[in-house]
Protein backbone atom coordinates (compact mmCIF):
# COMPACT_ATOMS: atom_id res chain seq x y z
CA UNK A 1 0.00 0.00 0.00
CA UNK A 2 2.78 2.57 0.90
CA UNK A 3 4.32 1.49 -2.37
CA UNK A 4 0.92 2.61 -4.31
CA UNK A 5 0.55 6.02 -2.19
CA UNK A 6 4.08 7.26 -3.20
CA UNK A 7 3.48 6.65 -7.20
CA UNK A 8 0.00 8.43 -6.78
CA UNK A 9 1.91 11.36 -4.91
CA UNK A 10 4.20 11.30 -7.84
CA UNK A 11 1.30 11.73 -10.05
CA UNK A 12 -0.18 14.53 -7.98
CA UNK A 13 3.04 15.94 -7.51
CA UNK A 14 4.07 17.07 -10.63
CA UNK A 15 4.19 20.45 -10.58
CA UNK A 16 6.36 21.36 -13.45
CA UNK A 17 5.44 20.85 -17.17
CA UNK A 18 7.27 16.97 -17.75
CA UNK A 19 7.38 17.15 -20.85
CA UNK A 20 8.60 20.92 -21.77
CA UNK A 21 10.46 21.36 -18.96
CA UNK A 22 13.81 19.70 -20.64
CA UNK A 23 12.90 20.79 -23.94
CA UNK A 24 12.59 24.51 -22.89
CA UNK A 25 13.18 25.55 -19.42
CA UNK A 26 15.80 27.83 -19.78
CA UNK A 27 16.43 28.64 -15.48
CA UNK A 28 14.97 27.87 -12.37
CA UNK A 29 12.66 29.54 -10.61
CA UNK A 30 14.79 32.52 -9.62
CA UNK A 31 15.70 33.35 -13.00
CA UNK A 32 15.74 36.76 -14.32
CA UNK A 33 11.83 37.01 -15.84
CA UNK A 34 11.78 36.73 -19.90
CA UNK A 35 11.27 39.89 -21.91
CA UNK A 36 8.13 40.59 -23.83
CA UNK A 37 8.29 39.38 -27.09
CA UNK A 38 6.63 40.89 -30.01
CA UNK A 39 4.76 37.92 -31.30
CA UNK A 40 2.30 35.82 -29.89
CA UNK A 41 4.52 32.84 -30.04
CA UNK A 42 7.70 34.18 -28.01
CA UNK A 43 5.14 35.71 -25.62
CA UNK A 44 3.29 32.46 -25.04
CA UNK A 45 6.48 30.41 -24.28
CA UNK A 46 7.95 32.85 -21.94
CA UNK A 47 4.68 32.41 -20.28
CA UNK A 48 4.74 29.14 -20.24
CA UNK A 49 8.42 28.95 -18.80
CA UNK A 50 7.46 31.21 -16.22
CA UNK A 51 4.48 28.30 -15.19
CA UNK A 52 1.81 31.20 -16.11
CA UNK A 53 -0.27 28.40 -18.70
CA UNK A 54 -3.52 29.80 -18.68
CA UNK A 55 -1.85 33.35 -20.07
CA UNK A 56 0.53 30.42 -22.09
CA UNK A 57 -2.80 28.98 -23.32
CA UNK A 58 -4.45 32.16 -24.37
CA UNK A 59 -1.52 34.09 -25.71
CA UNK A 60 -0.28 30.44 -27.87
CA UNK A 61 -4.17 30.51 -29.62
CA UNK A 62 -3.59 33.31 -31.64
CA UNK A 63 -0.21 32.08 -33.01
CA UNK A 64 0.31 28.79 -35.51
CA UNK A 65 2.77 26.63 -36.58
CA UNK A 66 3.95 22.73 -35.44
CA UNK A 67 5.92 24.75 -31.72
CA UNK A 68 2.68 26.88 -31.07
CA UNK A 69 0.92 23.75 -30.98
CA UNK A 70 2.98 22.22 -28.91
CA UNK A 71 3.46 24.75 -26.95
CA UNK A 72 -0.61 24.89 -26.08
CA UNK A 73 -0.91 21.11 -25.55
CA UNK A 74 1.80 21.47 -22.77
CA UNK A 75 -0.03 24.72 -21.25
CA UNK A 76 -3.06 22.75 -21.59
CA UNK A 77 -1.46 19.19 -20.08
CA UNK A 78 -0.30 21.24 -17.25
CA UNK A 79 -3.93 22.64 -16.56
CA UNK A 80 -4.92 19.14 -16.67
CA UNK A 81 -7.28 19.84 -19.56
CA UNK A 82 -5.75 16.20 -21.25
CA UNK A 83 -8.30 15.64 -23.71
CA UNK A 84 -7.95 19.12 -25.25
CA UNK A 85 -4.20 18.78 -25.04
CA UNK A 86 -4.21 16.08 -27.15
CA UNK A 87 -5.12 17.30 -30.37
CA UNK A 88 -2.56 19.80 -30.65
CA UNK A 89 0.31 17.81 -29.28
CA UNK A 90 -0.84 15.31 -32.30
CA UNK A 91 -0.65 18.58 -34.36
CA UNK A 92 2.12 19.27 -33.60
CA UNK A 93 3.93 15.66 -34.43
CA UNK A 94 2.60 15.18 -37.45
CA UNK A 95 4.71 18.36 -38.85
CA UNK A 96 7.68 17.72 -36.49
CA UNK A 97 7.82 13.81 -35.35
CA UNK A 98 10.33 14.26 -32.92
CA UNK A 99 8.94 18.03 -31.26
CA UNK A 100 10.05 17.06 -27.55
CA UNK A 101 7.57 19.34 -26.04
CA UNK A 102 4.81 18.00 -28.36
CA UNK A 103 5.63 14.45 -27.46
CA UNK A 104 5.97 15.36 -23.52
CA UNK A 105 2.93 16.61 -24.07
CA UNK A 106 0.99 13.68 -25.71
CA UNK A 107 2.28 11.30 -22.99
CA UNK A 108 0.69 13.84 -20.21
CA UNK A 109 -2.53 13.65 -21.64
CA UNK A 110 -2.76 10.21 -22.79
CA UNK A 111 -1.68 9.06 -19.23
CA UNK A 112 -3.53 12.07 -17.66
CA UNK A 113 -6.92 10.17 -19.87
CA UNK A 114 -5.95 6.75 -18.84
CA UNK A 115 -4.70 5.34 -22.16
CA UNK A 116 -2.54 3.76 -20.94
CA UNK A 117 -1.47 1.46 -23.63
CA UNK A 118 -1.45 4.23 -26.94
CA UNK A 119 0.87 6.33 -24.06
CA UNK A 120 3.04 3.33 -23.90
CA UNK A 121 3.05 2.52 -27.85
CA UNK A 122 3.69 6.54 -28.72
CA UNK A 123 6.61 6.89 -26.68
CA UNK A 124 8.01 3.64 -27.36
CA UNK A 125 7.70 5.09 -30.85
CA UNK A 126 9.51 8.40 -29.69
CA UNK A 127 12.14 6.69 -27.98
CA UNK A 128 12.57 4.57 -31.33
CA UNK A 129 13.57 7.88 -32.76
CA UNK A 130 15.34 9.54 -29.89
CA UNK A 131 16.83 7.32 -27.92
CA UNK A 132 17.82 9.73 -25.42
CA UNK A 133 14.42 11.32 -25.00
CA UNK A 134 14.09 11.39 -21.02
CA UNK A 135 10.48 12.53 -20.63
CA UNK A 136 9.51 9.45 -22.89
CA UNK A 137 10.32 6.88 -20.35
CA UNK A 138 8.98 9.22 -17.47
CA UNK A 139 5.58 9.21 -19.53
CA UNK A 140 5.82 5.30 -20.53
CA UNK A 141 7.15 4.67 -17.12
CA UNK A 142 3.53 6.17 -16.01
CA UNK A 143 1.70 4.42 -17.79
CA UNK A 144 2.86 1.22 -16.71
CA UNK A 145 2.76 2.04 -13.44
CA UNK A 146 -1.03 2.18 -14.47
CA UNK A 147 -1.16 -1.00 -16.30
CA UNK A 148 0.48 -2.24 -12.79
CA UNK A 149 3.44 -3.47 -14.60
CA UNK A 150 6.46 -2.19 -11.72
CA UNK A 151 9.23 -3.92 -13.27
CA UNK A 152 8.40 -2.35 -16.79
CA UNK A 153 7.71 1.12 -14.54
CA UNK A 154 10.91 0.80 -12.65
CA UNK A 155 13.16 0.41 -16.05
CA UNK A 156 12.04 3.21 -17.62
CA UNK A 157 12.18 5.38 -14.04
CA UNK A 158 16.05 3.95 -14.11
CA UNK A 159 16.32 5.28 -17.31
CA UNK A 160 14.39 8.56 -17.85
CA UNK A 161 16.84 9.09 -14.16
CA UNK A 162 20.14 8.09 -15.82
CA UNK A 163 19.14 10.97 -19.27
CA UNK A 164 17.68 13.54 -16.57
CA UNK A 165 19.52 12.98 -13.46
CA UNK A 166 18.39 17.09 -12.47
CA UNK A 167 15.02 17.17 -13.45
CA UNK A 168 12.48 18.68 -11.18
CA UNK A 169 10.97 15.32 -11.23
CA UNK A 170 14.34 13.53 -10.31
CA UNK A 171 14.02 13.17 -6.59
CA UNK A 172 10.41 11.72 -6.35
CA UNK A 173 11.28 9.57 -8.85
CA UNK A 174 14.54 8.23 -6.45
CA UNK A 175 12.17 8.36 -3.59
CA UNK A 176 10.03 6.08 -5.61
CA UNK A 177 12.54 3.48 -6.39
CA UNK A 178 14.13 3.52 -3.32
CA UNK A 179 10.96 2.56 -1.51
CA UNK A 180 10.68 -0.10 -4.19
CA UNK A 181 13.75 -1.25 -3.70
Amino acid sequence: MRKNALVIALFAGLAVPAAAVAACRTGGADAAPAPAPADSLQTGIALFQRGEYAKAEATLREATGPDASAYLAASLAKQKKYAEAEAPARAALEVSPTNEVALAALGESLVGQHKFDEAIEKMSDAIKRKPDFAYAYFWRGQAYYGKKKADRMVSDFETFLKLAPKSPEAPIVRQLLSRLG
